[in-house]
């Protein structure tokens, strides 16, 4: 079968979950891959990969997500994805060419837009289903941030064949047809021996703009040593060690830590469950991430504070409650690789059956 799988490219948690089911898919498939941005970077070491624009956050200089920025650098891309430009053109000559059976798209616009004008069926495969496809816990103040959100979601993406919704946590579905799965854990994670260790580990998605001067001073005030991810510094000030991204160095620090300290991504927070580590999450100015932060608390298994709360006597009070996120931490692990597997090629063979019974004499139109 040929499978067409796009990757959303903001942040690392998009091509971590592809990590996690890209290497049996292609053991047993043809693949044609489309990523931008982080994604990019992670997977195009390792498989051809369609290069395409990435629909980001911009921030304040205070760190915190500021929505006219945003809507400034991103316009562009939202009207060549809706409307047909020139990269939405040259993605679609590259998948024209593939002549996928399917398409697995983890929020990525551009692959979504481009299946759908080429009547390639559709598998929506990410974290933010959770919340277009499921009934999460939010809070109330954040009730029409939310139906924005989704309504710009679906907006972007459309309306996939099949959903599947990778988490750490549960939530009640839309609908039967819907599948929840856990978070997928790659194969490098999985041969890890995690311990406990001295130092906390510490990660920002976009921490060019998260790790401000304030948090920085902070960070330092806790006199523990941290290491720290996601910013574009490297080397040592006094006991915060900067590191460049690496996604075995990070998986080893992640399992040598004593706790982590990041934004609230859902990919992460399932790594750290299955190595066992307590989390104070950071969530960024979005509703995904603080109902995943809520998540965190509701499990027992670490807590949450608002950027500008970063303080070090919250961490302090945090690490002073990490023997009982570490015990919740051991009841919650989840591995949803297996089970999301399954659930793709199962819904792909669905799929391409049911397009065979509709068009069995001709192949799939491309125009």
């Amino acid at each position: 079968m040929r499978i067409l799988y796009g990757v959303f490219g903001y942040g690392r948690g998009h091509a971590t979950r592809a990590m996690g089911v890209l290497p049996d898919l292609a053991r047993r498939h043809e693949l044609l891959l489309v990523a931008g941005g982080d994604a990019y970077d992670a997977l195009s070491p390792m498989y051809p990969v369609v290069s395409v624009p990435t629909l980001r956050y911009e921030y304040g200089e205070d760190g915190r997500r500021c929505v006219f920025r945003t809507f400034n650098r991103n316009y562009a891309y939202v009207k060549d994805v809706l409307f047909g430009g020139p990269s939405f053109r040259a993605v679609k000559d590259e998948v024209a060419k593939f002549r996928p059976d399917v398409a697995i798209c983890d929020a990525e616009p551009w692959t979504h837009r481009v299946a759908t004008k080429l009547r390639v069926p559709r598998i929506s495969f990410d974290h933010y289903g959770i919340l277009a496809y499921c009934k999460p816990k939010i809070l109330w103040r954040d009730g029409l941030r939310y139906w924005r959100d989704v309504i710009a979601y679906r907006l972007l993406l459309g309306n996939p064949d099949r959903v599947i919704v990778s988490s750490f946590y549960d939530a009640p579905k839309n609908n039967a047809s819907v599948r929840v799965v856990g978070p997928l854990l790659r194969d490098e994670v999985c041969r890890l021996t995690a311990w406990h260790g001295a130092y906390l580990l510490t990660y920002f998605n976009q921490g060019h703009k998260q790790f401000t001067p304030r948090v920085e001073h902070e960070l330092h005030k806790t006199q523990m040593p941290i290491i720290i991810y996601g910013t574009k510094r490297t080397g040592s000030d006094g006991r915060l060690t900067f590191r460049e991204p690496s996604n075995l160095g990070f998986l080893e620090d992640l399992a040598h830590c004593r706790a982590v300290v990041a934004t609230a991504g859902n990919q992460l927070v399932g790594e750290a469950l299955f190595l066992n580590k307590p989390m104070l999450v950071i969530p960024e100015n979005t509703v995904e991430q603080r109902v995943n932060a809520l998540a965190v608390e509701r499990l027992g298994i670490g807590m949450q504070v608002a950027h500008e709360g970063l303080r070090a006597e919250v961490v302090q009070g945090f690490l002073a409650r990490e023997d009982i996120f570490r015990e919740n931490t051991r009841k919650l692990v989840r591995d949803g690789r297996a089970a999301a597997v399954a659930a793709l090629e199962g819904f792909a063979k669905e799929l391409l059956d049911r397009r065979r019974k509709l068009a069995p004499a001709r192949s799939w139109t491309y125009a």
